[in-house]
């Protein structure tokens, strides 16, 4: 039975991939607060990724980092402690993750580790300066993670424009507002966090073994149609 290590696995991206995942793996879950979900294949651990140390864990084949941030403001708006707290999030959790668990890991079977970015590292857009700074720094340790753990460990990230989770009520919190992001997208539609889980869920199966060092775009056309 393979072996998940899922960071935020308590809400959107990461709670549909723990939904999935338990079916035939033994999941590990690192979040501030636990899962509204029980199962025999689950391990939780109550941890701030930012401030506590992480959990001794023997085995793992897979890790993924789901936490992000949706941080979106005119320049002049953002604070520096803006930039700060979206890369310690985004960025500096990331590493923390990877370094401690990185031994381990590579005892695993077709061990990989997945994390996030966004269109907005892609694109330009307006008022995403925070985010798509740190993002785009997400996008350059998958390269140069890709090159250096090449014939060890796999890392692939997953770009997704605006998914219908948590982090993204204030956003589409009406039907007009779902509607409008609709029709913003070439193809009229926006992400659902199974779609997202799905594609994370791929990179760490053995199916994607000769995947490593890619970003993978899902944007319903956003980045690469003009219609």
């Amino acid at each position: 039975m393979k072996r998940i290590l899922i960071v935020g696995g308590s809400s959107g991206i990461g709670k549909a991939l723990l939904q999935e995942k338990l079916k035939n793996s033994i999941v590990y879950n690192i979040s501030r607060n636990p899962p509204d979900i029980s199962h025999s294949n689950l391990n939780h651990y109550s941890v701030d990724i930012l401030k506590d140390a992480l959990p001794e864990i023997e085995n793992i084949d897979a890790l993924i980092y789901c936490p992000g941030s949706i941080n979106l403001k005119p320049i002049q708006s953002l604070h520096i402690d803006d930039f700060r707290n979206d890369f310690e999030i985004n960025v500096i959790g990331a590493v923390k993750v990877i370094q401690k668990y990185l031994p381990i890991l590579k005892k695993g079977k077709n061990p990989s580790i997945v994390l996030f970015s966004t269109v907005a590292a892609k694109l330009g857009m307006p008022f995403h300066a925070s985010i798509a700074a740190s993002k785009s720094a997400v996008e350059g340790i998958v390269k140069s993670l890709g090159a250096e753990l090449a014939g060890q460990v796999r890392i692939n990230a997953v770009a997704p424009t605006i998914i219908e989770t948590p982090l993204s009520a204030s956003i589409l919190r009406n039907d007009k507002m779902r509607e409008t992001i609709k029709e913003r997208h070439p193809m009229k539609n926006y992400l659902q966090s199974q779609e997202v889980a799905q594609m994370a869920d791929y990179l760490i199966s053995d199916s994607a073994s000769s995947i490593s060092g890619q970003v993978f775009v899902m944007d319903y056309g956003l980045v690469s149609f003009k219609i």
